[in-house]
């Protein structure tokens, strides 16, 4: 465990130290913002659609939408969260799966 920790923190460490020496080409600079979003949205859409080994329903995935279309108007991230927790208690009460 030890040697785990200790080969984290000197990756971790590596990052900010070996910056300035090593430079990418833009082209592998901008594939490498774009996978951390793919990586994001990939996250998001796999917690949002799936429970357990199926489909979630409809009313997550709802919810869902309904907090990116806050955050896209940009409200404040309290405001995104009660939204979106908002919409899917009103549609489970619904009856809406």
């Amino acid at each position: 465990m030890l040697v785990l920790a200790a080969g984290t923190f000197a990756f971790r460490f590596a990052g900010p130290l070996l910056r300035s020496r090593v430079t990418f080409p833009p082209e592998a600079e901008r594939a490498m913002e774009l996978s951390a979003l793919v990586l994001l949205a990939a996250l998001v859409a796999t917690t949002a659609l799936t429970e357990g080994h199926g489909l979630a329903g409809v009313a997550r995935p709802a919810g869902v939408a309904a907090a990116g279309l806050l955050a896209w108007r940009r409200a404040p991230f309290l405001v995104v969260v009660l939204g979106a927790a908002a919409v899917t208690a009103v549609l489970r009460l619904l009856g809406v799966p």
